[in-house]
């Protein structure tokens, strides 16, 4: 255990902490209804039983016909051709079409036999009966959609890893999906730590904060697709400090706690940590602002990530290391789940940053004249409001000494 906490005091830079995320794997899976697979994370590659459409469908109101027979058609020299029937929304016909022949279809109806076409009905015009008149020429499968053109059968329409969303649930029940096989939700255990730390329902006193740490870190455990729970306030004690740890050990998939990584708490969170069999230390600290004080331990094969007290510093870490981890135990397995939406933007004015550390500066988002332009926010680290303001985190590289007026560089969107 000693030769496992020597990497306890080394400040880390974040690809070396990304570089170790890989030992956490996605958890089980269970089997729901497609009404319930809204953002799941699909466990199974699923693939079609079926064509679809399972029959040539029209995508425009209009007649069916032979391209062929439209060919040089125009409003002075209109085609002319036989209306032969039509072919009700939701029934099956028997036709079978003959040149210089038409059938009247609706939007999603079935194609007949023989025509290779359908001419919009703005573009027709009915002379009595038994004739059209056609005003312009079409091209063989204009405005029919074939069968299987859609998705074939035996095609994979959603990888393994996929986060579900309202057009895919569409499309499985389309193919006739009932139900699909997802990854669990990781169950995350959430403690708040510090003599300092006061419920939000009481008033505090002298030198004590409200524990805002919990219910950000709570809805970004939601927004990332985990299921949080509370485990309390651990005040500054080994004992109580322990007691949390293991109920959140016995009950979770992920543990985090806030506020108890930072050098005037090191030591206890250090003995309570080495205190569980199976744990192994990852990082503490990261070569980053602000956040510099984050832990990340492998407890019992669960992640434990250890972050800042300061408000802002826990949501600017929990969204760099927390997010990837928590996407991992979920299943998603897409490059922009793991690290989130990024984009590039030019900086409004000059930026300075200290060589030897990844900064990330809160910045305001505004397009000019086909430019994105990111405002930094400057202020006090633990000013929440500052992150409240922000459109994103600008990126500035650990060794650059920050960036000049117009200089382009990535923003991840919060």
């Amino acid at each position: 255990m000693e030769e496992k906490m020597k990497g306890f005091f080394k400040v880390q830079t974040p690809e070396q902490l990304y570089g170790k995320m890989d030992r956490f794997k996605p958890l089980s899976f269970e089997r729901v209804s497609i009404e319930d697979s809204l953002h799941r994370v699909l466990s199974e590659d699923v693939i079609s039983p079926i064509n679809l459409p399972e029959f040539s469908r029209s995508t425009v109101d209009g007649f069916a016909l032979k391209a062929k027979d439209t060919y040089g058609a125009s409003e002075k020299n209109p085609a002319i051709l036989r209306l032969v029937g039509e072919i009700p929304m939701g029934q099956v016909s028997g036709i079978e079409m003959e040149e210089e022949e038409a059938v009247k279809v609706a939007t999603g109806g079935m194609v007949p036999k023989g025509a290779d076409a359908v001419e919009m009905v703005e573009y027709t015009e009915r002379v009595d009966s038994h004739t059209l008149h056609v005003f312009k020429t079409v091209s063989p499968l204009e405005n029919v959609i074939q069968v299987g053109e859609d998705v074939a059968t035996g095609e994979i329409v959603l990888r393994q890893g996929h986060w579900v969303r309202p057009q895919d649930i569409g499309l499985l029940a389309g193919i006739g999906k009932i139900d699909v096989h997802v990854y669990l939700r990781p169950r995350v255990g959430i403690i708040s730590s510090g003599d300092e730390i006061a419920p939000i329902e009481t008033t505090p006193q002298p030198g004590e904060v409200r524990d805002m740490n919990r219910y950000t870190i709570v809805s970004m455990v939601k927004e990332a697709g985990g299921v949080p729970f509370f485990l309390g306030i651990a005040k500054d004690r080994f004992d109580d400090l322990k007691q949390k740890i293991e109920v959140g050990l016995n009950e979770s998939d992920m543990l985090i706690i806030t506020g108890g990584s930072s050098v005037g708490t090191l030591d206890l969170t250090r003995d309570v940590i080495r205190s569980f069999p199976g744990t192994e230390i990852l990082a503490h600290g990261v070569s980053v602002r602000p956040g510099k004080p984050t832990l990340l331990a492998e407890m019992d094969g669960k992640p434990f990530l250890g972050l800042p007290g300061h408000p802002v510093s826990a949501m600017v870490i929990f969204h760099l290391f927390g997010r990837p981890i928590l996407k991992i135990l979920s299943g998603r397995t897409e490059k922009e789940a793991q690290h989130g939406k990024k984009l590039k933007a030019k900086a409004s004015r000059n930026i300075p940053s200290v060589p030897g550390r990844e900064d990330y500066v809160r910045v305001k988002l505004e397009e000019r004249e086909g430019t994105l332009w990111a405002h930094p926010i400057f202020g006090k680290s633990g000013a929440i409001s500052n992150l409240v303001n922000a459109d994103g985190l600008m990126r500035i590289a650990i060794n650059d000494e920050g960036l000049e007026e117009g200089e382009e560089a990535e923003v991840i969107l919060i």
